[in-house]
Parts: structure tokens; sequence; C-alpha cells
């Protein structure tokens, strides 16, 4: 005979509990977000390497600087998700040698320097290998003593993803060219030595100990936000309308702000000398990479 007591709806619902899933242990969604645009640009940079070997130079141009907007993007975004990790930054500067480093000299040599012979091969190893040395600088200054308050606003030397732009400028200005029908011109940013220049050139820029602004933390006084919005716009139109011309432009004027990121380095630095006073002792007045 059963025996079982009797048990209404109500009384099975208030004895029913729903099974908990398993919690997994791991970072969140948001965390890996900035990894994840990392890889999206570590597959840009390899990218444009197909391109080039397809003579695709136009598309070869704008999967590098795709790599480097994402370069722009991932660093913030995880300081803004509260995401930062050694393993990020590691990833990102691997990630930075392939897309800023080897692309930008593989598709030059394809463009131009592979008439050289093996003398065209020379600035493309300089130009990888002092983007590595200037990567490396990079990841150790990671754990090195803080630096002066003022020197947090630059970077030493020429970063990386600027580096690629500027050395990628004969490219630029060849595909204007091309576009134009200018074939004096095309022939010029075709010649071995242009592409040699700009690859040695940009070497020595990226391993030097210039301060370059970040503009990180940069500040603009207020009367020249109105102009700078306005110049922004008006570059962006021209990003549009002619982009080959926009980003050759843009590396002209990356250049022409060196000296004047170098004087007010010097300017900032000597404020804060008189403001410490000739008693205190004297810090590091280095930039950081």
């Amino acid at each position: 005979m059963n025996h079982t007591p009797f048990r209404s709806p109500i009384q099975r619902l208030r004895r029913y509990r729903p099974r908990r899933h398993p919690r997994y242990k791991g970072p969140s969604f948001n965390q890996i977000i900035p990894n994840l645009l990392t890889i999206a640009g570590l597959c840009a940079g390899l990218t444009s390497m197909r391109f080039a070997l397809e003579g695709r130079f136009g598309s070869a141009a704008a999967a590098i600087t795709a790599a480097a907007i994402i370069d722009g993007l991932d660093g913030r975004l995880a300081r803004l998700l509260n995401a930062t990790s050694r393993f990020g930054a590691e990833f990102d500067s691997l990630s930075d040698f392939l897309c800023f480093g080897v692309a930008p000299g593989f598709t030059l040599y394809l463009w131009s320097l592979q008439r050289a012979g093996a003398y065209g091969y020379t600035p493309c190893l300089m130009f990888a290998v002092c983007m590595a040395l200037r990567l490396a600088r990079f990841n150790a200054a990671l754990d090195s003593a803080p630096k002066p308050a003022y020197s947090y606003n630059f970077f030493t030397g020429v970063p990386a993803p600027a580096g690629a732009g500027l050395v990628m400028f004969p490219l630029f200005l060849g595909l204007e060219a091309k576009s134009l029908g200018l074939a004096g011109l095309l022939a010029f940013t075709q010649y071995p030595l242009v592409c040699a220049f700009m690859l040695i050139g940009t070497a020595v820029l990226l391993v030097s100990t210039l301060p370059v602004w970040s503009f990180k933390n940069f500040r603009i006084p207020s009367r020249y936000v109105l102009a700078v919005l306005l110049g922004t716009g008006l570059f962006v139109g021209l990003l549009i309308a002619d982009p080959w011309a926009a980003l050759a432009a843009g590396g002209l004027i990356y250049v022409g702000m060196i000296p004047l990121s170098v004087r007010s380095f010097r300017r900032l630095r000597r404020d804060a000398e008189l403001a410490r006073g000739p008693d205190e002792p004297q810090s590091q007045a280095l930039p950081q990479p």
C-alpha cells in the first residue's frame, strides 16, 4: 500500500528548486575585446602582405592604415574597460612588429626596392630591426622607475604606427600620382633610392631619443579648440575624397610637428627644473617610450 502523503500542486511548486548553472572562471567578454581588436589588426597586417604579393598596392596600403587605426583603439579601449594586462601589452607589441615593422618594408620592397637586387633588401632589414628594438625598449620601460610628470605626454622616438605611416610616404604619393596620371612622379616614387632613404631615415627616428607628442593626455588651449575641430573635419573630408593625398599630407604634417614637440618638451623640462629648485635632487628627464 502506497503511504506517500498527498501534496497539492502549490506544495509541489514550493519544493521545486531550479538547477544552478555552474559558474565558469575566467575573464569577461569585455576584458578580451582589446585582444580581439589586436587580432583583427594582426590579420590586417598579414593581409596587406598578401595584397602586395598580388600587386594590389592600394589595398596593401589600406590594410596597413586599418591596422594603425585598430592599434590606436585597442589600447585606449583596454584602459576604458579596465582590461589592461601584461599579456595584452606583449601581444600588442608582437602584432605591431608584424604590422608596422615587417609589412611596410615588405610592401616597399615589392613596390620599388626589388629592382636594386640584394642591396634593396638591406633597408628593409634595417627598418625591421630598428622597429623590433623600439618595441623591445617600450616593453622594458613598463617595469622601469616612474618618469617625471611632464614627460608622460611624450614618446621616446617615433611610435610604431607613425613610423609605418612615414615609411609608406612614397607609396601614398605614388598611388596619388598614378590616379592623376603623373608618370614622372610615379617613376620617382618607385626609384629605389627614394624608398631606401625613407626606410633608413624612419628607422633612425624609431630608435632615437627625440621626444615626440603622444597626444594621450594632450591638452588643447581653449582658443585653439575650434581651429582643431575645423582642421580635423577638413582632413577627414580630404581623406574621403582623396585618401592617398590625405595620407601623404598627414605624413608631412607629422614630420613638421617633431621639432615643435622637441621644443615643447624642453620648455616643460626647464619649467620643472626651475620649480624644483637647486637644492632638490634631479630626476631622470627622459620621456616614456
